[in-house]
């Protein structure tokens, strides 16, 4: 069985789109899904610098549109076995299991990125903070002391803090026993309470949408498990902007449904590397630029 992955905000790099534009079903694809939302997805993707793309309200619409257009271009008419998008990859992921369509996809995304930036600027300062390594009850029980929440819990040796920077700040400066903390370059404490005013404009906005049950088996960030229904999906994603990533949770679900192959769409590597350290043995494909598409569409053919 075939698991199409969906990355969430960080794995966007400038120039990203450059190759895939290339392509014409991509290039198609692209252009109909920036016209879904007010974000000019095809020039930031080719021309913004990192720190233009690293603002939320960019970088969510440029990797829900990068994501669902390479996803499509490496399916063509076959289907996955497993669907599971990594936070903002979720409305990816959402759409791709026949949730939601594309143009819901982007819309959605555009009222979450645009909640999350304006929210993190109305809260006191905060940050984020990758701990690699270490035991994790030990590095929660450290987030515990400084009042920090596990906002990402990505298995393979990797959680992420996030909330007050200075308590950031004072993680790096001390992490836990066998562990090194490096602090992340973004906006604010995201899938924390300080996000819970974005969690009520997207609520809004996803009350205007009708959603469909999973045409297929879609996991979510909340615990990992499948969900049986569009309405039950759509409010998870709704309430994830200010819960905990379950990754960890994902990937073990992974193994239980029978995932024997792992396409993470462009821009493709982060889950693709975490992959590698909690299910190992499985092959995986991450697509980063066109060229990666042939492997891919072998490892499909292979485990469909």
């Amino acid at each position: 069985m075939i698991a199409v992955l969906f990355p969430g905000q960080g794995a966007q790099s400038p120039g990203m789109l450059e190759p895939w534009l290339e392509l014409p079903e991509v290039a198609t694809a692209l252009e109909a899904l920036s016209e879904a939302t007010s974000v000019d997805v095809i020039a930031h993707g080719m021309s913004s610098d990192a720190d233009t793309i690293r603002d939320t309200a960019i970088a969510q619409p440029l990797l829900v549109a990068t994501g669902l257009a390479t996803a499509r271009a490496v399916l063509g008419d076959s289907t996955a076995g497993l669907i599971a998008g990594h936070s903002v990859g979720e409305l990816g992921a959402a759409a791709l299991a026949g949730v939601i369509d594309d143009a819901a996809a982007m819309s959605l995304v555009t009222v979450r990125s645009q909640a999350m930036a304006a929210a993190a600027a109305a809260a006191e300062p905060t940050s984020m903070a990758a701990v690699l390594g270490g035991v994790p009850a030990d590095v929660v029980a450290r987030l515990e002391e400084l009042g920090l929440t596990p906002a990402n819990m990505n298995g393979g040796g990797q959680i992420v803090a996030a909330g007050a920077k200075a308590a950031i700040e004072a993680l790096v400066a001390q992490p836990p026993t066998r562990t090194r903390a490096i602090e992340l370059q973004v906006a604010g404490a995201f899938h924390t309470a300080y996000m819970a005013p974005a969690v009520a404009a997207l609520a809004e906005a996803a009350s205007q949408v009708a959603p469909q049950d999973p045409a297929t088996t879609l996991l979510s960030n909340a615990d990992g498990e499948s969900v049986a229904t569009g309405a039950d999906a759509l409010d998870r994603i709704v309430r994830q902007v200010a819960n905990p990533v379950r990754w960890d949770l994902c990937q073990e679900r992974m193994l239980d449904h029978g995932v024997t192959g792992i396409i993470e769409v462009a821009p493709g590597g982060v889950l693709t590397g975490l992959a590698k350290r909690s299910l190992k043995g499985v092959p995986a494909v991450a697509l980063k630029t066109p060229d990666d598409l042939p492997a891919a569409r072998e490892l499909l053919e292979q485990h469909a």
